[in-house]
């Protein structure tokens, strides 16, 4: 089963789901990021930043930063941890590297400080992490994701882009595409996966502890699915085509199962 095929859509929810808003789940899921709280960077004075996944008080975890127009600063040499970083919207320059709207920047442990600048502003997905000493690529990536294609998968209607993949930890960054009509099966992973929806608009089901828990995301949902929990289901499918970036910082086994069952709460 391929890795990414743990996205799944489905046209029918209620009336009375809707109007209840989206599902409670014991895992940060169907998250509007518009609307949490700001937070400070320290390490990015002036921007604005929405905490995602990880510690606010430290440069650890994932967030949604907004920098202004005629920004510029350093992305530091961060002793211990590797950055990446996704422009959702605008552009922001690397070094001498402008990338734009798709631009994908992968720092390694002991990278020298990047000089980083916006001119006009942009909005970016930020991400840092511990070093893990399983990890092979040590030498920066800066790509514009636009320029790939994008490769199918065994499910129709499903293709992928790889961004980074660690064939030593198994830490992986991609982009997945989802055409309406693709259907996708009940999975579960045995490693934490986390999302944003770059564009479009669906549907998607969570299995916990043996009921379906369906909500709706739009631009900007995302979020942070525990190991073992399990997601999908046959009925599934599209409603409008979608465009996620997935992250997962280790490597994990995943395999389909062949419905929603209850599994115990402490595996979340």
């Amino acid at each position: 089963m391929f890795r990414n095929s743990c996205l799944c859509l489905t046209l029918c929810l209620t009336l009375a789901a809707c109007a209840s808003g989206p599902p409670e789940v014991p895992y940060p899921a169907f998250i509007e990021v518009d609307e949490l709280p700001d937070v400070f960077m320290a390490s990015m004075p002036g921007v604005r930043a929405k905490q995602l996944a990880g510690d606010p008080k430290t440069r650890r975890g994932s967030k949604r930063i907004n920098v202004p127009a005629e920004w510029s600063g350093t992305s530091g040499g961060m002793p211990g941890r590797s950055m990446e970083f996704f422009v959702v919207e605008g552009s922001m320059t690397v070094a001498d590297i402008e990338l734009g709207r798709g631009g994908y920047a992968y720092l390694p442990s002991g990278s020298l400080g990047f000089n980083l600048r916006s001119a006009d502003g942009a909005t970016i997905l930020y991400f840092v992490n511990d070093i893990d000493p399983e990890s092979v690529i040590r030498t920066p990536i800066i790509i514009d994701a636009t320029l790939l294609e994008w490769q199918a998968t065994e499910v129709d209607g499903v293709s992928t882009k790889e961004l980074r993949l660690d064939p030593g930890s198994g830490a992986a960054t991609w982009l997945l595409r989802i055409k309406p009509g693709a259907t996708l099966p009940w999975e579960t992973s045995s490693t934490a996966r986390e999302g944003y929806l770059l564009q479009g608009s669906y549907l998607h089901s969570e299995c916990v502890l043996g009921e379906v828990n369906t909500g709706e995301y739009q631009g900007g949902g995302y979020f942070y699915r525990s190991a073992g929990a399990i997601n999908g289901g046959p009925d599934s499918v599209a409603a409008i085509e979608a465009t996620w970036l997935l992250r997962e910082t280790g490597a994990g086994r995943h395999q389909t199962v062949p419905e929603c069952v209850e599994t115990p709460a402490e595996s979340y």
